[in-house]
């Protein structure tokens, strides 16, 4: 391995962090402002009715989902829609950080609902205050650099903590 190889591994680890970090922190902040759609088929219906809306389209899977032909599908048709409207897409694997983040229980709520469909998460800007955030802007400047390099749907790896 040359002296640029090692650099250059070690600066996109780091910035792979940094837009880890990033996307928690969105998530989160989003989650309390109620600016986030959760769902394949919530989001498709509200990317249907109000795209202007959409900021961030976060598209999760975990090595047992690649076979699910269904949700490929989604996902493909998802980020169709989200090219054609100038939405930012994330690709993320680590479903189980997800549902941590955004306090799932795998088993569902006290009320017996089942728990939330975490693989499709939009990140909404409300037209009254709109989110303001570095978090949003450090994603944003990722996925526009990864459009730069020819890689349309940039990915990320989530870690449990």
């Amino acid at each position: 391995m040359t002296l640029e190889e090692v650099i250059g591994s070690n600066s996109t680890e780091k910035k792979m962090e940094t837009v880890s970090q990033a996307l928690e922190e969105l998530l989160v902040a989003a989650q309390r402002q109620d600016c986030l759609t959760v769902g394949v088929y919530e989001s498709a219906k509200l990317m249907n009715v109000d795209p202007d809306s959409v900021v961030l389209c976060v598209l999760a899977t975990d090595e047992e989902d690649e076979g699910d032909i269904a949700l490929q599908i989604h996902f493909t048709l998802l980020q169709a829609f989200c090219c054609d409207n100038d939405i930012n897409i994330l690709r993320v694997s680590g479903m189980r950080r997800l549902a941590q983040l955004l306090e799932e229980d795998s088993t569902g709520d006290s009320n017996g609902n089942e728990p939330r469909d975490l693989h499709c998460i939009l990140v909404t800007n409300p037209q009254v205050q709109p989110l303001q955030s570095t978090a949003l802007q450090n994603i944003s400047s990722f996925c526009e650099e990864s459009r730069c390099s020819n890689q349309w749907v940039p990915c990320l790896e989530m870690h449990d903590r």
